[in-house]
């Protein structure tokens, strides 16, 4: 089967499993105190549920990434989201709005544009130990600067999220191209400090990415699946010596397919934060007025009676009544 077919196919199957895994924790998000630590969740089986479908996810990924290049293998993962509508509006019990399923074309059109610029032959370049540690330094530092106190915390969050998780697949594509190649032992400090960047990064993208699933699903995927792509597409470029096809050429159907995507990204967004506000739960009518109490009248206790029907009449609190 051709190398990238391949990789494409796993990545497909990968998304999937990422789409499972975001509606899983976004719910469970909904449901836990903002207050309550990250040792609470380990504790409910629906976040290691989440934690196996990602893992899943993840190791469908690596595969991927083994077969195909970064600018291929990464843009795919915007299938995550255009997967997460579907499977988000079935657990919400509702229907796919018109406005997501534009949007899921407009994601579909982009992504199979820049596919015609990304693909390319399967990987051989790896970083070295101080670029994978520079790679790692620079990371660090923008998660510490996006996850500062101040204004729409879910957002800078989920960037953070995507940072971290993109950064990890272009780790994990060294590691793995490294481990399969038989160039050198798979102890070396290079492979070992390249696997532990990979496992900090990507328990940090998976904890960060509940953080900002707190104020909805939406918007913070949507941020998630567009910072995930740009960082390891940044990587492969700058360090990897990957390139986009056609040349110059090649960057009309990459801007065109970008902008698509983009757009389709944000009426997603917009629509599940939509969906996510109006599944709210019903509010209590609101009644206007002075608070009221409910007395109950009836026969006096001193006189035994036979029991016969009691009234009851609203009453202002405040006023003085007496037994009726």
């Amino acid at each position: 089967m051709n190398p990238t077919l391949t990789a494409v196919a796993l990545s497909l199957v990968s998304a999937g499993a990422y789409a499972a895994a975001a509606v899983a924790q976004a719910r469970l998000a909904g449901r836990t105190d903002p207050s309550a630590g990250a040792l609470r969740l380990l504790g409910r089986g629906a976040w290691w549920s989440a934690v196996g479908l990602n893992a899943g996810g993840a190791l469908l990924h690596v595969a991927a990434l083994k077969y195909g290049p970064l600018t291929l293998v990464q843009p795919l993962g915007a299938l995550t989201l255009v997967a997460a509508v579907p499977l988000g509006a079935r657990s919400a019990g509702r229907r796919v709005s018109r406005t997501e399923w534009r949007g899921t074309l407009l994601t579909l059109v982009g992504l199979a544009a820049l596919l015609l610029a990304a693909g390319g032959a399967a990987p051989h370049d790896t970083l070295s130990l101080p670029e994978a540690l520079g790679v790692g330094g620079v990371t660090m530092a923008l998660v510490a600067v996006l996850g500062r106190p101040g204004a729409r915390p879910g957002l800078r969050h989920a960037a953070a999220s995507g940072i971290t998780s993109g950064v990890a697949s272009a780790l994990t594509q060294t590691l793995t191209v490294a481990a399969t190649d038989h160039s050198g032992p798979l102890l070396s400090w290079r492979l070992v400090t390249v696997a532990a960047l990979v496992s900090l990064f990507a328990l940090g993208g998976l904890m960060l990415a509940q953080t900002a699933y707190r104020g909805g699903l939406g918007a913070p995927l949507a941020v998630v699946t567009l910072a995930n792509p740009v960082a390891a597409a940044a990587i492969g470029l700058v360090l990897l010596g990957e390139r986009l096809q056609g040349g110059v050429l090649g960057l009309i159907p990459a801007v065109v397919g970008a902008a698509a995507a983009v757009e389709g990204v944000l009426l997603l967004s917009r629509a599940q934060a939509r969906s996510t506000a109006d599944a709210g739960p019903d509010s209590p009518p609101v009644v206007t007025g002075p608070p009221s109490r409910v007395v109950i009248t009836g026969q006096s206790l001193t006189t035994p009676r036979a029991p016969g029907p009691r009234t009851l009449r609203p009453e202002p609190v405040g006023s003085r009544s007496g037994p009726g």
